[in-house]
């Protein structure tokens, strides 16, 4: 048996979710470039590892994300 792990990548509900935030801020965020993501086609996909990066880098005041 294959032991199951969470997804590295996220979607904008999940992310939503992880962050307890409402899809449409996320959206408007990862629009701007004020959450790190990126689109896949029209679909916007969060690494996991990279939005906890992001969570400390802004916890310690060090974060000044750009997208791009």
């Amino acid at each position: 048996m294959i032991a199951q792990t969470k997804p590295s990548l996220m979607t904008i509900d999940e992310l939503a979710k992880y962050l307890r935030m409402k899809k449409v801020t996320i959206y408007k965020h990862a629009q701007e470039g004020k959450v790190p993501g990126f689109k896949v086609g029209s679909k916007w996909r969060f690494k996991k590892s990279t939005v906890d990066k992001w969570i400390e880098d802004k916890e310690k005041g060090l974060a000044q994300w750009k997208n791009g």
